[in-house]
């Protein structure tokens, strides 16, 4: 029977890589506020320490912890501190990636390759150490952080399209070999979003007018805006919680509506 107690998370154990700030602190903070117990990995120590007290505003005790999601002897020591400090792991969300905004043809395969180590095999490396403690507590959820850029194409983000792209069927086959141990592995993919590093691309011109990038963005979007971090939260929540036990293999596109429009008519 549906109650609005299948969104609580009360007494999970959620590890959000990459959340000491942006997407997956936004995503992490309202797995919290739904009741689960964080931690969260990050590269360096200042990272970590922000994180840690970014959260503690909010009400919410996280566990940081650094670590390399590349390095699988280090996401496998991490997987196991987390283990005896917090406890197994119920959900996990890739959300640790990285894009270089580079042209193709200038780009190197050693820029390409690092996009895809850290956007997909990360995720792999990450989700191959936690699914054994899932399988052994009886189920689990695995939400990785796919992009708009598993569907479409665009100018200068190859080597990221590429990684978005596989994880999105890494996303599939993970939900296809352990569906049966009541794992759900889905997949969320953000739009456009209003953070520090886009900025830039919002700020209102000299003349008064938008950026011509956010006229853009703003034109292919029905919704008419770009999204906040705090529109993933509810998305997040729900596929980490018991109202989403049926949904796997799913890419949940939380864009404001792009990815269905063809966009105004000049």
């Amino acid at each position: 029977m549906f109650s609005e107690q299948s969104f609580r998370l009360d007494g999970k154990v959620a590890l959000v890589t990459g959340a000491s700030y942006g997407i997956g602190f936004a995503i992490a903070s309202a797995m919290g506020q739904a009741g689960a117990k964080i931690a969260f990995n990050g590269r360096r120590p200042e990272l970590i320490e922000k994180g840690v007290a970014d959260y503690k505003e909010l009400g919410i005790e996280a566990h940081g912890y650094i670590c390399d999601v590349t390095d699988e002897q280090a996401v496998q020591n991490m997987v196991s501190q987390i283990e005896k400090e917090v406890g197994v792991i119920d959900i996990l969300v890739n959300n640790a990636g990285i894009i270089k905004r580079i042209p193709m043809l200038e780009m190197s395969a050693e820029d390409f390759r690092q996009v895809v180590d850290i956007d997909l095999n990360g995720p792999f490396i990450v989700s191959k150490a936690v699914i054994p403690g899932m399988i052994q507590k009886g189920g689990g959820k695995i939400i990785n952080i796919c992009s708009m850029m598993s569907e479409l194409g665009r100018e200068t983000v190859s080597a990221y399209a590429a990684a978005k792209g596989g994880l999105k069927m890494l996303t599939k086959n993970i939900a296809s070999e352990y569906g049966q141990y009541n794992i759900q592995c889905n997949g969320i993919g953000p739009g456009y979003i209003a953070t520090p590093q886009t900025a830039p691309l919002r700020e209102i011109q000299p003349d008064g007018s938008r950026h011509p990038f956010d006229q853009f963005i703003l034109a292919k979007t029905p919704a008419n805006r770009w999204g906040e971090a705090a529109d993933l939260g509810g998305p997040a929540v729900f596929l980490a919680s018991p109202a989403s036990d049926f949904v796997n293999g799913h890419i949940l596109y939380v864009d404001g509506g792009i990815l269905a429009y063809i966009g105004k008519q000049p």
